[in-house]
């Protein structure tokens, strides 16, 4: 595991050179009250979801809702 400090509005990059096609961002949008706010920047279709939702995919396949499918907004 790649453990990172960032501040407020300091971003990680993943892929996006080397031979990756696409790249992920990450930002730290907001920190407060141990709380931190991410903000993610990737090709519309490769799809992001919080840990616990891509669990529930993964036991039980995609949902078919359009809500909480792979075109879906961020989990």
């Amino acid at each position: 595991m790649l453990v990172l400090s960032r501040k407020r509005r300091e971003a990680v990059v993943v892929g996006g050179a080397g031979g990756f096609e696409r790249m992920l961002k990450v930002t730290v949008l907001e920190i407060s009250s141990g709380t931190v706010r991410l903000g993610f920047e990737v090709d519309k279709e490769v799809p992001v979801h919080r840990w616990e939702v891509w669990e529930r995919i993964c036991t039980r396949g995609p949902p078919n809702s359009e809500t909480e499918g792979p075109g879906a907004p961020v989990s």
